[in-house]
């Protein structure tokens, strides 16, 4: 028998369950992996939430994890039992000791990572990748917008974004975030609680403006995005933490600039092995030779049977980078 979380109806953290099951052998392309450590994600509340609804209820949560590949199913060659793994783009379910997982959807884990590392930056760090280096190659000494730079992607973006020589300039919501920002590599920083970020970004670019916005917050920060940038810049939302972005009126990109506009996903970017293998090379040289650094702090360490109180840490907008659940 095994542990994973599941709810039965949509909600707030309170519908997160801890059920006893036991796990099924993989299929023919699968590998079974005993997680070690599990990645918490702000996509995981949308899904617990509704926002974005699983294929059917009950439901497992979560798609990210680190641990030992246990059983592989008879299709699978280029893995094999007792190697280190990571995940992060698998059916839901992640919250568990054990979940099977689609092969080829499962990176080798170098020894240089630890299971802890990997499951707090895999997810984040590939939309980092795909983010700076796909959606919009950043360029070196070229200035852009990053809002929540001290949330888990903001943070590993810093890091990202000094290896490339960029500027990040980054929003955070509180004096202490904006330290942490900085720490980890950003240019700038722009406290939204206490100044206008369109006003800092004209100053802070001499009236220039940015090419290129990354906004995660949704809703309360779509209109001030846009005014962030320069004539046929590009607005990437990728996620809203804050509310989605609903009835936009598209003349407002031509109103404030023959604007572009996307709304990208990394499953989008990554969609078989060859990409995931590229994505995940350049993520784990980093992260082995010490340019993005990943720490989780003691207090965003949480059981597995603890993720209604993981959850509720993570909506309060109180926790900085990753937070995880330990089997």
């Amino acid at each position: 028998m095994a542990i994973r979380i599941e709810f039965q109806k949509h909600g707030g953290p309170d519908v997160l369950k801890a059920v006893e099951f036991t796990p099924g052998d993989p299929a023919e392309n699968e590998i079974q992996v005993e997680n070690k450590a599990i990645g918490i994600n702000y996509i995981d509340t949308y899904i617990r939430s509704g926002l974005y609804p699983p294929p059917a209820l009950p439901s497992g949560l979560g798609t990210e994890a680190a641990g030992v590949v246990s059983k592989v199913g008879k299709n699978v060659t280029h893995i094999k039992a007792g190697d280190r793994v990571v995940y992060a783009q698998s059916s839901l379910g992640a919250y568990s000791e054990v979940h099977n997982v689609p092969a080829d959807k499962v990176a080798l884990l170098p020894d240089a990572i630890s299971y802890e590392q990997a499951a707090a930056s895999f997810l984040k760090g590939l939309t980092v990748f795909y983010l700076l280096r796909k959606t919009y190659e950043i360029k070196p000494d070229e200035p852009f917008l990053f809002h929540a730079a001290a949330g888990g992607v903001g943070l590993i973006a810093c890091q990202w974004a000094k290896a490339l020589g960029s500027k990040l300039i980054g929003t955070v919501g509180s004096a202490q975030k904006a330290e942490r920002a900085k720490q980890a590599g950003a240019w700038q920083v722009i406290n939204y609680q206490e100044e206008s970020v369109v006003d800092r970004v004209r100053e802070i670019t001499g009236g220039k403006k940015v090419r290129v916005v990354y906004d995660s917050v949704g809703k309360e920060t779509w209109e001030a995005s846009l005014d962030c940038l320069q004539r046929r810049g590009l607005m990437v939302s990728f996620g809203n933490s804050s509310g989605p972005v609903t009835g936009v009126n598209l003349g407002i990109l031509n109103q404030k600039g023959s604007l572009f506009v996307t709304r990208p996903s990394l499953n989008g970017y990554v969609t078989n092995r060859a990409e995931l293998e590229e994505a995940s090379n350049e993520l784990f040289s980093l992260i082995a030779s010490g340019v993005i650094k990943v720490e989780v702090a003691p207090d965003q360490r949480f059981a597995l049977t603890d993720a209604q109180k993981a959850h509720e840490t993570l909506e309060s907008r109180a926790t900085q980078g990753s937070s995880l659940l330990i089997p």
